[in-house]
């Protein structure tokens, strides 16, 4: 069960980038607005399905703000950041930006994850004080 009022972050559960930016998010969400959720876990795969997203077309970060609406790519990372302690809601400047032209640069990062940041063989587990922001847990 979801928290009213909280958004998604369905993230790569098995990227090391990935990973670290769930950690940085979840060390600068201020007012605990994110719940967080594998692409690849049971709740990740069901909240894909419910919005049609083909995970084929979109391999990326995405953010639900259920009843709302989904973002994904370099949409969603400035989304995010609106929501973050310190000087991070300025980048939501970008958003100003062509998506496309976002997209390309979130696009090139997206496609050389792996190979710049390397690949776990499972999705990681929180720590037990984080598990509860979890829901795919």
């Amino acid at each position: 069960m979801i928290e009213e009022g909280k958004k998604i972050i369905l993230f790569d559960g098995v990227c090391n980038l990935c990973n670290g930016a769930i950690n940085f998010i979840i060390k600068r969400d201020k007012h605990k607005v994110f719940v967080y959720a594998s692409l690849q876990s049971e709740i990740g795969q069901k909240l894909i399905a419910e919005r049609n997203i083909n995970t084929q077309e979109i391999d990326s970060i995405l953010l639900i703000d259920p009843g709302v609406a989904y973002y994904h790519k370099s949409t969603a990372a400035l989304q995010i950041a609106k929501h973050l302690k310190g000087g991070y809601p300025l980048l939501s400047v970008f958003l100003i930006l062509p998506t496309f032209l976002r997209d390309w640069v979130y696009d090139i990062i997206a496609r050389n994850r792996y190979k710049w940041f390397g690949k776990k063989d499972s999705c990681m587990i929180p720590t037990p004080e984080l598990k509860a922001l979890f829901i795919d847990q």
